[in-house]
């Protein structure tokens, strides 16, 4: 079953020449045969060692289309818009360019219609089914197909989490009502701890000689000379009346007789 068949149509992405198979792109389609059975080479003659032929891409790596195709005589100026088809020759091949192929693209998100195929047909009063008339060219008829076209769509490329980065996460994506809830919040913390805990499996602990008590007798004998006092011992320790304060505030100053 063909694209066109089946319902999935690719429009073309460009067009140009080419002088032989080994000159034409890995991308491109090189047209060798008209509709009718003729040899598509427009530099017919005898003795020609090299081909100028038609060929066509459908990639949509840039993502451009080509939206409308014309033939244009080499005394006509291009139409806005629109610009002459590449070519892909080697040295050899010489060519008579009194009539000239000119596309215009477009952006494939700006159109809902493109160029979908090309064919030729040699000329003849030979028409084809489905497809427009663009012009005759050097003993060849070209001939265009327009239409909606199918435009894949791309798929977002998913990241690469590892689980226990997944496990970190304090929001659970399948129940997006639970994040408000303090048990949800809980249960996540408690997984988070549950990762650490189980990160340090295995990991000696041990104390500082320092604060060792078994190891440094000196730390142990201060710490066993400690006393703990009473909230009353404290207070009758630190006990202060303020007396020298309120009786110097008391004193009267001499007044100065005169």
């Amino acid at each position: 079953m063909s694209l066109m068949e089946s319902g999935k149509v690719l429009p073309l992405t460009a067009v140009a020449w080419t002088s032989n198979i080994g000159c034409c792109p890995k991308d491109f389609t090189l047209i060798s045969i008209t509709e009718d059975g003729a040899a598509a080479n427009f530099t017919r003659g005898f003795g020609m060692k090299s081909g100028y032929y038609l060929c066509y891409s459908k990639d949509l790596k840039g993502s451009v289309v080509v939206s409308d195709i014309q033939v244009i005589s080499d005394k006509d100026s291009i139409p806005h818009g629109y610009s002459y088809i590449r070519e892909f020759l080697d040295s050899k091949t010489t060519v008579s360019k009194k009539k000239r192929v000119v596309v215009r693209t477009s952006p494939v998100a700006n159109v809902e219609t493109a160029v979908l195929d090309i064919k030729l047909t040699a000329k003849s009063k030979m028409l084809l089914q489905h497809y427009t008339y663009v012009g005759d060219i050097q003993g060849y008829v070209l001939w265009c197909r327009k239409g909606h076209f199918s435009s894949p769509t791309p798929k977002a490329k998913p990241r690469s989490i590892s689980l226990e980065m997944r496990s970190l996460s304090l929001e659970e994506p399948s129940a997006p009502a639970l994040l408000l809830r303090p048990s949800n919040r809980r249960h996540s913390l408690i997984q988070i701890s549950c990762f650490f805990s189980a990160a340090l499996d295995g990991v000696p602990f041990s104390l500082h000689p320092d604060f060792d008590l078994q190891a440094n007798g000196t730390l142990n004998s201060q710490l066993s000379n400690i006393r703990i006092k009473s909230v009353k011992d404290i207070e009758n320790e630190y006990n202060y009346t303020f007396t020298v304060e309120e009786s110097a505030a008391k004193r009267i100053r001499p007044s100065v007789s005169t």
